[in-house]
């Protein structure tokens, strides 16, 4: 159910929402336009190219490849990075967008921000389930970037899903004997690539 969560949060972050006036509305626009696309349903192909069009308009996807893969960023190949920028990007379409089938019918709303430095302000929000169930609580860092607004990390409950992320691929790499070709070779079927 966390994971579920995580993910439903993750997709809701990357909306395109570059006329934004501030994090807040970026934040907003993100959440409502994400929860149009889970709603309505679309096919499999047309809601993996949605999603893929809102990962790349909300997130920097090289970043957060960066900072998910941790120390392994430094030791891997060019090769090995942008092969792993793909893999990541394709894995977070495919498994969230699967799951997202099972959601319908949440609201989305942003209860307040507040600046952590001069480029990063965090965004509260909350997750308000149809079922009437708690809400889901959701904070979003949110980046100053060249051309608008940028999530940096989402927090869901007080769990990082950038933290979260790095240490799942990090065991990974571990279990294998801290070669990042395990890693590459899981996302691979993982992608079906």
């Amino acid at each position: 159910m966390a994971l579920l969560r995580l993910l439903l949060v993750f997709v809701l972050a990357a909306a395109p929402a570059a006329a934004a006036p501030d994090p807040a509305g970026f934040v907003s626009e993100l959440g409502d336009k994400t929860l149009e696309i889970i709603n309505k349903r679309p096919p499999k192909e047309e809601r993996d190219r949605r999603f893929r069009a809102v990962l790349h308009e909300g997130f920097d996807m090289q970043a957060l490849s960066r900072f998910v893969l941790g120390p392994h960023w430094r030791t891997a190949t060019e090769q090995q990075r942008s092969e792993f920028v793909k893999l990541f990007e394709d894995w977070i379409v495919s498994a969230y967008g699967e799951r997202f089938s099972n959601y319908s019918g949440e609201q989305f709303k942003v209860t307040g921000q507040r600046p952590e430095s001069e480029s990063v302000t965090l965004v509260t929000s909350q997750i308000v389930r149809p079922s009437g169930g708690p809400p889901i609580r959701v904070d979003w860092r949110v980046a100053k970037a060249a051309n608008g607004f940028r999530i940096s990390d989402v927090v869901v409950e007080g769990i990082s899903l950038m933290v979260t992320q790095r240490q799942e691929f990090a065991s990974v790499i571990q279990r294998n004997g801290g070669q990042l070709e395990a890693l590459l070779k899981v996302l691979r079927e993982r992608t079906g690539q």
